[in-house]
């Protein structure tokens, strides 16, 4: 097999399992819609669960799918066929639902456990590769996940199959979150570690330096006054304030320029060196906004000062800060 090859396999396989997506997308109805909607709506007025139902790969997509919707806020969980009819049937109730995923839809083990199963035909879902089949006749929901073939060379291994059935219950997570309006506070809750849960709920006002460990000066003091405020306080900043309220910053690119051109050196007026009207965040505001503030606003910026609503100034936040916090582009 030469590169090229190796290359055309690579990009047809991505080419057929995006095709099946479309496809599928193209035989979904209104009425199945409107159905999970009441499905969705039903099982978090009732706060009853999402079980999902699989064996081999389809049981890995529903692993998958289970773990997307706890993540949205639904309590969630896999369900093994075989030992559900050894016990674990205790872990559903009649007020939960129920997704099973089949390619055939006649998988044995699923088809034995229906029975036993707690919950009317209608709160069941199905992602099937065959809508005219025992499984499909169980459920109240049918989602064809059918596909042509398999992206395999030999057309057996689960490939375009299991990457239409998890495109599926992702649809579903999506209209599910669109169902409960989940906002993406409501998103934070479930997800409070690691660089996700710092995105999400860590506040400028967690990390800030208080005011006083801030730089400040008046906006009738002299530069001398700012160099010396910097000093004892080396923050890459000084807030410059009229009673309180943040009016202007200066930092240390402004000194550098001042000494660079004919002026009157450390005697100048705080308000011909200090960048008036300076960009700012509010101390609730996410920190990661103010990354965005920092980084993408044409230049990078050090130090941006912490605001409340009346323009009060309360502290900074610094680009190093944020770092170590391990809020990076």
């Amino acid at each position: 097999m030469t590169d090229l090859d190796a290359l055309k396999i690579l990009k047809s396989v991505l080419t057929e399992e995006a095709q099946a997506i479309t496809s599928m997308q193209e035989r979904l109805t209104d009425q199945q819609a409107k159905n999970l909607v009441s499905l969705f709506r039903e099982i978090r007025d009732q706060d009853a669960q999402l079980i999902f139902c699989g064996v081999g790969k389809s049981g890995h997509i529903g692993t998958k799918l289970s773990a997307t919707f706890s993540s949205l806020g639904l309590r969630s969980q896999f369900l093994h066929p075989t030992e559900a009819l050894h016990g674990d049937l205790g872990r559903v109730g009649p007020r939960d639902a129920i997704v099973v995923i089949s390619k055939s839809g006649t998988t044995e083990e699923i088809i034995k456990l229906l029975p036993f199963l707690d919950i009317p035909r209608e709160k069941r879902v199905g992602l099937l590769g065959n809508v005219k089949s025992p499984l499909a006749e169980s459920v109240g929901i049918p989602l064809d996940c059918s596909v042509a073939k398999e992206a395999c060379l030999n057309n057996q291994a689960p490939t375009t199959s299991t990457t239409v059935a998890m495109a599926m219950g992702d649809a579903m997570a999506v209209l599910f979150e669109a169902c409960v309006g989940l906002s993406k506070e409501g998103f934070a809750v479930n997800h409070p570690g690691g660089w996700l849960g710092k995105q999400l709920r860590m506040k400028v006002k967690d990390i800030m330096r208080p005011l006083e460990q801030c730089p400040v000066a008046n906006d009738n003091q002299i530069l001398k006054d700012v160099i010396l405020a910097m000093t004892k306080l080396p923050v890459g900043g000084c807030a410059i304030l009229n009673q309180k309220k943040l009016v202007g910053i200066i930092v240390e690119g402004d000194i550098r320029r001042t000494f660079a051109k004919d002026s009157k050196g450390v005697d100048s007026p705080v308000k011909e060196v200090m960048t008036a009207n300076p960009l700012l965040i509010k101390a609730d505001s996410l920190a990661v906004e103010a990354l965005e503030i920092m980084e993408t606003k044409g230049k990078s910026i050090g130090v941006l000062p912490v605001v409340d609503a009346q323009g009060v100034f309360l502290g900074m936040v610094t680009l190093h800060d944020l770092v170590r916090e391990g809020f990076t582009r």
